[in-house]
């Protein structure tokens, strides 16, 4: 009993001292995706097939620029097409809006839509997006991403538009004109389907956009949103996990001060490369928890990483245990020491338990030798250019809520990275100007209609998206232990109660939509 209450006390005391610390400012400024950093032997398991669906890869020649009426080169889009269960001439046709990478990818993680398709007797089309996977203009990825003049035209009203055209090509050429199309999409995918819906409700009569962070410009959310978020997903968990992950940033930046700090660095997150920069420990360790954040579901997954149900609990689960062979007393000693000793051994033992924790994410399986820093086999990389031009998502860190080092969001110096990186200067109100997003309840109480916004309050692009009804057409569906666009991964034998409950209500609501389209169609044919 008496070394119950003595742990009990220490813990305490790591939590008063920690939470009192002040802590080193980042000086980078996070974007919405960045390029995801996987583990050198981890690409081929990404790369298996992780649901039974069956597809023709076509491609259409689109335009390369849609609102110019000067000659301007075509590029081949990718597109996967399923008609096995469509009701030839009358059935649905369900469009997923791709999403920032290879559409292959995103089509075995959408499993809603192919399990759904039966039912309805639906056509199921995956477009590419632009500059994405194989969807690349000017021949090659290398000429594409050579600089701005070439990647001006990834943007997403482009997207839109070149989704609109192949929808209208499509219906022509399959006889499929009185065919009513719905639109999904999960995240970025997400957003695009919901301003697909509002920008042509000619082509498309509703759509499901889950995850869709379309609040998260300017000004219309608290900049601290996402990672606050992040954070609590951790301090529900373990308050001494948040607190040792919020401890770990001063010692990294400590160690990484010293004559040896980068190589002892580099050797205790086993890195393939010696890293150059404790900025690029830090990218990678802030990546690895708002990944965990995104895709903290409730069973097994692989969509970014392999991982284990409840990941979050298991990286603080190791965090919290600390290296082997350490006993409990040593490692709470340890703890308290790295406020008061940050160049001592109880910087490596924190510095351990990061590692430890943060390898549930990059190296669950085991298979990873070491890791790389630049990894990205989903092709995701073009984001960072549109991140630097439409989508600009001011971000911060909190210092009282937030495990991550305190930062105000610095538009100037958001500004100087793009142009240096990009030759461009980002345009943070082009997406409210084109798509809206201030005052969004009462502009789409008037003028939307047929859109499902799904989140799971676990995600942290939540807070960037709609979750309040807004009409009897435009609803919110909100789970408490949801995480990113977990209703549109296939189903499993493990999902919980309240997930069969949402997709049943998305399914519905669907339902209802196409049978009104049917009725109000029957209506003006009879006419």
């Amino acid at each position: 009993m008496a070394t119950k209450i003595f742990t009990t006390t220490l813990i305490s005391l790591i939590i008063i001292i920690s939470s009192s610390h002040q802590l080193l400012a980042l000086n980078h400024t996070p974007k919405f995706f960045r390029k995801f950093p996987f583990p050198s032997s981890a690409k081929s398991s990404q790369s298996q097939p992780q649901l039974d669906i069956h597809y023709e890869t076509k491609f259409f020649q689109q335009r390369l620029n849609h609102f110019s009426f000067f000659k301007t080169p075509m590029f081949p889009q990718r597109y996967l097409i399923n008609t096995e269960n469509w009701v030839v001439g009358s059935g649905p046709i369900f469009l997923y809006c791709g999403n920032e990478g290879d559409i292959v990818w995103f089509a075995q993680n959408t499993g809603f839509i192919w399990e759904i398709a039966p039912k309805f007797g639906a056509m199921v089309v995956f477009p590419e997006h632009r500059y994405y996977g194989e969807s690349v203009p000017f021949g090659s990825k290398e000429e594409a991403y050579k600089n701005a003049s070439t990647l001006g035209y990834l943007n997403a009203q482009q997207a839109l538009f070149d989704f609109a055209v192949l929808v209208t090509d499509l219906k022509r050429n399959y006889s499929a004109n009185a065919c009513p199309v719905v639109l999904f999409g999960g995240s970025y995918g997400g957003m695009l389907a919901a301003w697909m819906r509002l920008k042509y409700p000619h082509i498309a009569i509703g759509a499901l956009a889950s995850s869709a962070p379309i609040l998260q410009f300017e000004d219309i959310v608290p900049p601290e949103t996402f990672y606050d978020i992040v954070s609590n997903g951790f301090k529900r968990e373990s308050s001494s996990c948040f607190n040792y992950i919020k401890q770990s940033w001063d010692v990294i930046e400590s160690k990484g001060q010293t004559s040896d700090g980068l190589e002892l660095l580099t050797k205790t997150f086993r890195f393939c490369q010696k890293l150059k920069s404790t900025e690029d420990l830090r990218d990678w360790l802030e990546s690895a928890y708002s990944y965990l954040a995104m895709v903290n579901y409730p069973y097994p997954s692989e969509f970014l990483m392999p991982l284990p149900g409840h990941p979050i609990k298991e990286v603080c689960r190791r965090i919290d245990k600390g290296p082997a062979g350490t006993s409990i007393l040593e490692r709470i000693f340890e703890g308290v020491n790295v406020n008061y000793n940050y160049k001592g051994p109880a910087g490596t033992s924190i510095l351990e338990r990061i590692y430890e924790g943060v390898n549930v994410y990059y190296n669950y399986t085991g298979e990873a030798k070491c890791f790389e820093l630049d990894d990205d086999p989903h092709g995701l990389s073009g984001w960072n250019f549109q991140a630097c031009t439409e989508m600009v998502m001011p971000m911060s860190s909190s210092r009282k809520s937030s495990m991550f080092p305190p930062y105000e969001y610095n538009y100037s110096s958001f500004q100087e990275d793009c142009l240096k990186n990009f030759g461009v200067k980002p345009r943070p109100k082009q997406i409210t100007t084109v798509f809206g997003g201030h005052n969004i309840h009462l502009a789409l109480r008037k003028f939307g209609s047929n859109i499902i916004f799904s989140n799971g309050l676990l995600d942290p692009w939540s807070g960037g998206s709609v979750l309040q009804n807004i009409s009897e057409s435009i609803v919110s569906l909100v789970t408490e232990e949801g995480a990113h666009h977990i209703d549109l991964r296939a189903s499993t034998e493990n999902d919980p109660d309240w997930l069969v409950e949402q997709r049943a209500t998305e399914v519905k609501l669907i339902q209802g939509w196409i049978s009104d389209y049917y009725q109000n169609y029957k209506v003006v044919f009879d006419m």
